[in-house]
Order: C-alpha cells, then sequence, then structure tokens
C-alpha cells in the first residue's frame, strides 16, 4: 500500500500537520556525535532531580504492575485542590498537561472555529487546534521579544473560541505581569475558552509581579457569573517538580461542568499507577522542589549575564529574550543550524528554533552550573571559529 492511499485515508487537517520536534535523546547525541558526556539543555527538565521521597514511593511498584490505576486520580486530584483551594470535581489530571491540551481540542473544537495563540508558541498550542481544522491566529511578539498586549487585547475584541495563553511564554520567557494580566482579563468576551497554560508556575512565581492567576479568574469569573466565563489553569509536574520521565500534568477549571467533558475525550486509565504515586509523593515534599527552582532562576541570571558578556565580544548582536521559565530564548544574529550541530559535536544538546524568521534563535534550559560554564565556554569557542 502506498503513501497516497494511506493519505487518502486520513482526515484532510492530518498530513499538514507539523510534528512536534520532541529534539535528540541522550543517547542518540552519543551514537550520532561520539560524544561521551552530555548536556541536556533543551527540553527545560530540572537538573536537581525530583524529590528523595519519588523514589520511595516507587519501590514496592512491581507487585501492583498488573493492576489498573485508579482511573479517576482522586488521591492526587485530592491533594491538588487541598492545596490550590479548588475542589477535587474541577481538577483534571493528563499524562503529561500537553494530553489536557488535545482533551480541550478534541472535546470543544470543530472546523472553522477560532483559535488565539502567540508566535513563536508551544508546538501543540497550534498543532492540536489545527488537528482538529480549528483556524489558529499567532501574534506576534514586541521589538523587545514580549508580549504584545495591545495585539492581545485587538484580537480578543474578534471573538476567539479558545486562546491559549502561555505565561510564562514557552519558547520566549516573557510574561503578563498582574497588571496586564488584569487588562487582558477585561478584554476577554464571554463565550471565549481561556487556556493558561502555567508550566513554569513555580520558577515565575518568584518573578516581580507575577500574577496569582488562580485568584485573578476567580475574582472574574464571579464579578458577572451570568456572563460566562469558562476558563481552565495548566500546570505540570515535568519540570520544576522533576518528574519528566512520568509524564503527569494537571488542570484546574473554572467549573466541574468543564472536566465532565473533558472526561468523556480523555483515555481511561491516562495517568498510569507509577506517575500517580510519584506525583503525590513529589506534591508532598514542595519544599525540595522549591530548593530546585530558587537555585535555577539564581543560575538563570548568571547565565543570562554571562550571554550578554558573549554579545560584546564574539557574539554581536545576541540578544536575550527576558525570562521567567527555566530557559533563555537566545537570537545569536546568525543561522542556528550550524550553532547547534558543533553544540551537539560536543555532547550539548540545545533547541534550535526552526519556525520562519526564528531560524537564528536557540532556547537553553538552565543547568547545573558545570552544564551551563559548558555551553558558555563551548558558544565561545564556535562563534570564534574554534571547531
Amino acid at each position: 500500500m502506498n503513501t497516497t492511499t494511506i493519505h487518502a485515508l486520513a482526515r484532510p487537517e492530518v498530513p499538514p500537520l507539523p510534528p512536534y520536534n520532541a529534539g535528540l535523546s541522550s543517547d542518540a547525541v552519543r551514537a550520532r556525535y561520539g560524544a561521551t558526556e552530555i548536556a541536556r539543555l533543551a527540553s527545560n527538565e530540572n537538573p536537581y532531580g525530583a524529590s528523595p521521597a519519588v523514589a520511595r514511593a516507587l519501590v514496592d511498584l512491581a507487585a501492583r504492575a498488573g493492576t489498573y490505576p485508579d482511573a479517576n486520580c482522586t488521591a492526587l486530584r485530592a491533594a491538588i485542590a487541598g492545596r490550590t483551594g479548588a475542589q477535587p470535581a474541577q481538577v483534571v489530571i493528563g499524562n503529561g498537561s500537553e494530553d489536557i491540551l488535545q482533551m480541550l481540542c478534541q472535546a470543544l473544537l470543530s472546523p472553522g472555529d477560532r483559535v488565539l495563540t502567540q508566535r513563536p508558541a508551544f508546538g501543540l498550542h497550534e498543532i492540536y487546534p489545527r488537528m482538529m481544522g480549528a483556524q489558529v491566529e499567532l501574534l506576534a511578539l514586541t521589538p523587545a521579544l514580549g508580549f504584545d498586549l495591545d495585539a492581545w487585547c485587538a484580537a480578543l475584541a474578534r471573538g476567539p473560541k479558545m486562546v491559549m495563553l502561555a505565561n510564562p511564554s514557552n519558547p520566549v520567557g516573557c510574561m503578563f505581569d498582574a497588571g496586564d494580566f488584569a487588562r487582558l482579563l477585561a478584554a476577554v468576551p464571554a463565550g471565549t475558552l481561556l487556556v493558561v497554560d502555567e508550566a513554569y508556575h513555580e520558577y515565575a512565581r518568584l518573578a516581580p509581579g507575577y500574577p496569582d492567576v488562580l485568584s485573578m479568574l476567580r475574582a472574574w469569573e464571579g464579578a458577572d457569573a451570568a456572563a460566562g466565563r469558562p476558563w481552565i489553569v495548566l500546570r505540570t509536574f515535568s519540570k520544576a517538580w522533576a518528574l519528566a520521565g512520568l509524564r503527569v500534568g494537571y488542570g484546574i477549571a473554572s467549573d466541574e461542568a468543564l472536566v465532565q467533558l473533558l472526561d468523556r475525550v480523555r483515555t481511561p486509565f491516562n495517568v498510569n499507577l507509577a506517575a500517580q504515586a510519584a506525583a503525590l509523593a513529589a506534591w508532598g515534599d514542595e519544599p525540595h522542589m522549591a530548593r530546585a527552582v530558587e537555585r535555577t532562576v539564581r543560575q538563570r541570571e548568571v547565565l543570562a549575564a554571562q550571554l550578554r558578556t558573549l554579545a560584546q565580544s564574539v557574539l554581536p548582536g545576541l540578544r536575550i529574550a527576558p525570562s521567567a521559565a527555566n530557559f533563555l530564548f537566545v537570537d545569536l544574529a546568525r543561522p542556528n543550524g550550524p550553532v547547534n550541530e558543533a553544540l551537539l559535536a560536543r555532547g550539548i544538546i540545545v533547541k534550535p528554533w526552526k519556525e520562519p524568521g526564528f531560524e537564528t534563535f536557540i532556547r537553553v534550559s538552565v543547568g547545573t552550573d558545570e552544564e551551563n560554564a559548558r555551553f558558555v565556554q563551548a558558544l565561545t569557542e564556535i562563534a570564534g571559529g574554534s571547531d
């Protein structure tokens, strides 16, 4: 059977979709480039690892591997609800927060619906809506690589069905502060679903002015309950909580009716036994997570300062977007492909951006002190031509 036959069977929205760029694994880099020491600076992982409580929670799970997990994630939903002020019925758990993004699109979007998001975007904010036949409007950054609040308010006035807002932005790192977020909320029309993706919430809450989004959304919804102001806030255990390999994300919705809709399209048993146990254990050790986050935020500022020094010497024109997350979005002022290849040859994995207009940008995660130093040294050598 040839490709033409297969494509003839597909929904017309599917063949044009770009594949999600998950980047190279450590093993792939070792095999392809012969590198022995790998610095994983592409996927915004927590380099300091999960709480020791996670390892303890996973020890005896092998004996239970033959049984299905709790399909409703009852204990984890209750724990998240207790800390966030939600009701358990308002909490949805996913196989990573991208699982919940897919549920939202499957449950709510039809061909021709309009979705509003940022450019450059987290890829699935665009891919999943297009998968359902929706039209996606992508808003540009300001020249200073920040959110354009006026453009957002103008686009909201056109009445999109769904808004995918990452705050802080992935891949850029910029954020709406509390004042800007309040203005944004005032511009959201009744009947538009506001999806606030806070994958980097734990890092951003250390930034001055970062909004308490849940409190603001609850007040916004309550100001005119009859207007119909649905929202959902997405967060993840993959980043600050260091559970990327187990895939757990969660959403807190304005109303349990939204969660019930998502349950209609949710895969049964979508969060496995180990993931539920690990997330519950990590959630119980917030101080461990907070220490890693504080260290990463300090190192982010050190790394940014070192890169600005390179801009004054070997990399003229280099720019760094403002970041409230655990990564930096860096304009190298030169094509990112050759730089990325040279970094990979040194065992350093970053994420070169491929969207049109951003082919000079890389996103680099903040790693350990040693990994950050390796990255800066490698970039210095590459820019100086010692390759």
